[in-house]
């Protein structure tokens, strides 16, 4: 699996909250992981770090190689290290209120999981069209599916920012999973919201479908985030089947 990942400041902030990982197990499953941190100076970054860190370890350590045995792992996983943040939080003054959005995905030979909670997504690029995979835990998500605003409002919605699942803050912690088949020619692209609240689907797509590598896909993201305005910390990770993507 070839791959690449970029993260960046933006134009407004004044750290990097977001963190990003790729891993790979004993048995050779990889395991890519984005994570935008929640709080501000109560954290952010810690907990991001913290999350994408500690888990990447301890996958490194696992044995599995079936989808199912990695749901379970994650599952636990995401409930563990939603409690060493929250413990975590308590020690230190400064660290309260902190917490984390994750998107990941595990990739198997036929098979990939993409899992989240947050609102940092998961998308599938096949056949020339994009595909978001994952589904927003925030309050604007939760009003587009009610019916009380469009999507095109929801970009713009004053409460945008509301996330209704995390790791840390709350202790319940539960972490969506949904298993696809691979096909040659898929590209996996993992990002943190200020990737996608800068930048379009279509934008995304005309990206992905280029014959750059994928740093220069990533680096391509980013620049035309922080050309929309930069108002939050981007990251970008891309793998892509078929070997026609550069590593990192």
């Amino acid at each position: 699996m070839d791959f690449a990942y970029r993260s960046d400041i933006g134009q407004k902030r004044d750290e990097n909250e977001d963190y990003v990982g790729f891993f790979q197990n004993k048995a050779g499953i990889n395991f890519a992981i984005v994570a935008d941190g929640i709080g501000g100076h109560q954290g952010g970054d810690v907990a991001s770090e913290m999350a994408v860190s500690h888990m990447g370890f301890r996958f490194e350590n696992t044995t599995f190689q079936e989808p199912n045995d990695a749901v379970k792992w994650l599952a636990s996983e995401v409930q563990d290290e939603n409690q060493h943040i929250i413990e975590k939080a308590r020690e230190f003054s400064d660290l309260n209120g902190m917490g984390t959005t994750m998107v990941a995905a595990l990739l198997f030979d036929q098979k990939f999981l993409m899992a989240n909670i947050g609102d940092s997504r998961g998308y599938l690029f096949r056949d020339g069209k994009l595909h978001q995979l994952t589904e927003d835990h925030s309050l604007v998500n939760e009003l587009v599916k009610r019916g009380e605003i469009s999507a095109e409002q929801a970009r713009e919605h004053p409460q945008k920012n509301i996330i209704t699942r995390t790791l840390g803050i709350s202790p319940d912690a539960d972490i969506d999973t949904n298993l696809y088949q691979m096909q040659a020619g898929d590209q996996l692209l993992l990002c943190s919201d200020g990737l996608t609240n800068m930048v379009t689907d279509d934008q995304l797509a005309t990206v992905l479908a280029t014959q750059q590598t994928a740093t220069q896909k990533c680096e391509t993201l980013i620049k035309l985030a922080n050309a929309a305005g930069g108002k939050d910390n981007i990251t970008a990770l891309i793998m892509a089947l078929d070997g026609e993507v550069a590593s990192k």
